[in-house]
């Protein structure tokens, strides 16, 4: 797991595939809107259009407000809370 984007209103950790682990057999992401405390974990088809999206995205360099809108994308699909353990 590693953090690969952190702003005062969202967190985007990165998960690497793991071989035998059916669930995650491709990886995934976990965002993280700071402000609502949801977040949502995509894997699968998703996280690959995710993560060419955000290729996509980096080669702008764009601001932080410019990916933060990219991911306020998900914001609708945020639907478990942040629970600290």
């Amino acid at each position: 797991m590693q953090m690969i984007y952190n702003s005062p209103n969202y967190c985007v950790v990165e998960f690497a595939p793991q071989a035998g682990h059916l669930a995650m057999n491709a990886g995934g992401y976990e965002i993280v809107d700071k402000n609502t405390q949801r977040e949502i974990f995509i894997d699968g088809a998703l996280a690959a259009q995710f993560r060419e999206h955000v290729r996509k995205l980096i080669e702008e360099e764009p601001t932080l407000d410019e990916v933060d809108e990219f991911l306020g994308q998900f914001d609708s699909l945020m639907t478990q809370p942040v629970v600290l353990h």
